[in-house]
């Protein structure tokens, strides 16, 4: 089945598909839940500016969105996990038999690393008589090759029994990762559970198909959006979306000025039907990951939205255009503005540090007005009571009138 649509149409069901398109309908852990369950995973960093990757994703979905949702469904209810997709992510703990192929071949690898595994009966039982520990809980400390650079022994054999699914993680105590066996806290039916996918085939047509579904609308062009599907190059993938275009799982979506053509899963059709049919609501704006799931093929979203986006973290200073860590916002439809946040270490304030508007951008006061509206929610995620602008960029920048924005608003204290 083939579809045709306009630029437009494209960005509202991918929007709409993201939870980004009003109404805003996913509140509390439920809407969580759900969002995962539809998109796959959302990705895990470990940097923290203004919150994790993954609750950055959160809070521009799920209505009054909190750390602590997150953490209970994490290391609470169990009903997400810690694992390995689309690099590291977060994704539902039904999903666990799906990855058997990832934690087989990061078995396989660890085997290979002698000094790790001469000491794993070692770690086995002190976590089986203490219970959850990190590296730090461990007295070994050489370094051994590790495929982030040289690691403590002790970290290289938990992150490689995480790998192999052997532990979980736990909690985390900031950035440190405590572990405890998988076996406590992954339901023994998921551990036991075969591969659901026999065959290099079906899992390479499961994950394709899971992967389209985490943006929406996906091209078949080597990128991001591809990472961490086991032996799926671009033979493989080509392959693939033959065998689930020809079974009807997949929908052909011809996007008026862009080639390829893109691809949707039959399964989010009523989505985008619902997306066409109905007027366009009035616009909200809100902050987006670096990682979000939007933006996971940035020379898409560049042809979709005619927003170039790069996360310069990685990059030398001197090649940054914009700065260390910055984060776009999205208005309705298209890409407004750009900034760089901080966080005031003594007060929690939420600092902006610079702010780029994008070209032929007509400020109008409802926009100024959805604008503080997004970033008092903003603060209210972070639990911050202050938005601070620095001088210089207020001044340039032309947003002196954000300032305000937290006055009235009754804010939980700042826990660093």
């Amino acid at each position: 089945m083939n579809i045709t649509l306009t630029k437009q149409q494209a960005r509202r069901f991918v929007l709409a598909h993201q939870d980004l398109w009003p109404p805003h309908k996913s509140e509390g852990k439920r809407g969580i839940v759900n969002y995962i369950r539809r998109v796959g995973c959302i990705q895990f960093d470990p940097l923290d500016i203004v919150g994790h990757n993954s609750e950055l994703v959160l809070q521009a979905r799920v209505a009054d969105f909190s750390p602590e949702m997150l953490q209970d469904l994490l290391y609470q209810d169990r009903e997400l996990v810690e694992g390995w997709d689309k690099v590291m992510s977060i994704y539902r703990v039904e999903d666990w038999p799906y990855f058997q192929r990832q934690r087989e071949a990061d078995r396989r690898s660890l085997d290979k690393r002698s000094q790790i595994t001469a000491i794993l009966p070692e770690v086995r039982q002190v976590i089986k008589e203490h219970g959850p520990l990190s590296s730090i809980d461990l007295d070994m400390d050489r370094k051994v090759d590790w495929p982030w650079g040289p690691a403590r022994l002790a970290r290289a054999a938990l992150e490689g029994m995480q790998f192999c699914g052997e532990v979980v993680i736990h909690h985390r105590v900031h950035t440190r990762k405590v572990y405890e066996l998988a076996h406590r806290h992954i339901p023994g039916k998921l551990l036991s559970a075969p591969d659901p996918n026999e065959t290099d085939e079906q899992y390479h047509d499961w994950h394709i198909l899971r992967r389209i579904g985490g943006i929406g609308l996906v091209w078949n062009r080597a990128g991001e959006a591809w990472l961490g599907i086991q032996g799926a190059k671009s033979k493989e993938r080509d392959a693939a979306l033959r065998r689930l275009t020809e079974r009807g799982q997949v929908i052909e979506a011809c996007v008026e000025g862009i080639e390829p053509p893109l691809y949707m899963r039959s399964e989010d059709e009523a989505r985008l039907d619902k997306a066409l049919q109905s007027s366009a609501p009035s616009p909200r704006a809100v902050i987006l990951a670096p990682l979000d799931n939007l933006l996971w093929d940035r020379r898409l979203v560049k042809e979709l939205f005619d927003f170039s986006y790069v996360w310069e973290v990685y990059k030398p200073v001197e090649q940054r255009k914009y700065g260390y860590y910055v984060l776009p916002i999205l208005y309705g439809d298209r890409f407004i503005a750009r900034f760089e946040p901080g966080r005031d270490k003594k007060s929690g304030a939420l600092v902006i540090k610079n702010w780029w508007w994008e070209p032929d951008i007509a400020l109008t006061r409802r926009m100024q007005s959805d604008l503080r509206d997004c970033f008092e929610r903003f603060l209210g995620y972070l639990g911050a009571g202050e938005l601070r602008i620095e001088s210089k960029t207020a001044k340039r920048a032309s947003i002196d009138w954000l300032t305000a924005t937290a006055r009235s608003i009754r804010r939980k204290p700042w826990k660093r």
